[in-house]
C-alpha cells in the first residue's frame, strides 16, 4: 500500500473510532442512594464503574416475629430509631452464635425505622470480600444528605488479612472521619471479628504481645454497641416456632407444634432461629400454608 492510500484512509479510520467512542458506554458515577430503600454497593472493576444498585424488595422479617432476641432487638430498634429521627447514633457490632437472627434483626429495624419515619434511611450492604473499598463508598455517601446504614455480614479476618485496617480508620480515625449521615452496621460469629489463634499467635511472636493484640482488638472497639446472640435454650426455641406459627396461622395444637419441633431440632443439631424458621416453612409446606411472598 503507497502512502498515498495512507493518507487517504486515515480519515476514515478516524472517523470510525470516533463513531465507536460515541457508541461506548461513558464511566457513570455513583449517584447518592435514592429512588429506593435499600442498595446493594459494587465497587469498580474489570471496566465497570462504581455503582450503588436498588434492591427492589429486601428479604427482611416483620420485627415482631423475631422472638427470643428481645433485649437485643430493643437496643438495636432504638439505635436505629434515634439516627432516622437525625439524632446521634452508634456504630453497631452484633455478634455471636450462628443462626439467631443477627442479619435478620439487622433488616427488621432498618425496615421499621423507614415504617415510622417514610424514606429516611439507605441501607446499603457492603460485602466482606469489598470492605477495602469503604473509604470509596463514604465518600459517595458524604456528599448526599440522606441518611444510610452501612450493613456488613459475616464480617471478619483472617491471618494476614489487612483490610481491617480500612475498616478502622473510617470508622473512628481519619482527619475526616465519620460521615454524620453514615452508620455502620456488622454482623459475626466473632466477638473481636478474629479468630482466636490469630490472636494467641501474635502474643507467641510479638515483640510486645499486648501491644499486637491490642492493636487488632481495638477494631471492635469502634464499635459503640456491642450487641450479643447466644444460643437459644428449649424454651426460647418453642417461643420462636410458637411465634412463627401463630403469625401465619398454621393450624396445629401446640402439643404437638412443640413436639415436632424438637424432632426437627435433634436431626439438625441444635435450637436456633433459623433452625425455627426451616421447621416451619417445612410445616407451612406440609399443612399447605403459603409463606407471605
Amino acid at each position: 500500500m503507497s502512502s498515498s492510500d495512507d493518507h487517504n484512509l486515515l480519515p476514515v479510520l478516524t472517523r470510525i473510532a470516533e463513531a465507536l467512542d460515541r457508541l461506548a458506554p461513558r464511566p457513570v458515577s455513583p449517584s447518592a442512594p435514592e429512588g429506593a430503600d435499600a442498595f446493594v454497593w459494587h465497587p469498580a472493576a474489570a471496566g465497570e464503574a462504581a455503582r450503588l444498585a436498588p434492591v427492589a424488595r429486601v428479604a427482611a422479617v416483620e420485627i415482631g416475629l423475631l422472638q427470643g432476641v428481645e433485649r437485643q432487638k430493643a437496643l438495636l430498634l432504638e439505635n436505629t430509631l434515634r439516627f432516622a429521627r437525625g439524632l446521634p447514633a452508634n456504630n453497631a457490632m452484633l455478634w455471636g452464635a450462628r443462626g439467631m437472627g443477627k442479619s435478620s434483626l439487622v433488616k427488621a429495624a432498618h425496615a421499621a425505622a423507614n415504617a415510622a419515619h417514610p424514606a429516611s434511611l439507605a441501607l446499603i450492604e457492603i460485602h466482606r470480600e469489598d470492605i477495602r473499598t469503604l473509604p470509596e463508598l463514604l465518600n459517595i455517601l458524604r456528599a448526599g444528605t440522606r441518611r444510610c446504614l452501612v450493613f456488613c455480614d459475616d464480617l471478619s479476618f483472617e491471618r494476614e488479612d489487612q483490610d481491617y485496617k480500612a475498616l478502622k480508620s473510617v470508622l473512628d480515625g481519619g482527619i475526616e472521619g465519620r460521615p454524620s449521615n453514615v452508620l455502620f452496621y456488622a454482623t459475626s460469629n466473632r466477638r473481636h471479628l478474629m479468630p482466636r489463634d490469630m490472636m494467641e499467635n501474635e502474643r507467641s511472636t510479638a515483640i510486645n504481645p499486648g501491644e499486637a493484640v491490642e492493636e487488632k482488638v481495638s477494631l471492635s472497639d469502634r464499635f459503640g454497641l456491642w450487641i450479643g446472640f447466644h444460643n437459644a435454650d428449649q424454651s426460647t426455641f418453642f417461643a420462636m416456632v410458637e411465634g412463627y406459627a401463630q403469625a401465619l396461622g398454621l393450624p396445629m395444637e401446640a402439643e404437638a407444634l412443640r413436639k415436632e419441633a424438637v424432632e426437627w431440632s435433634v436431626t439438625r443439631g441444635g435450637r436456633s432461629g433459623r433452625v425455627a424458621w426451616q421447621f416451619i416453612t417445612d410445616l407451612a409446606g406440609r399443612l399447605g400454608v403459603a409463606l407471605p411472598g
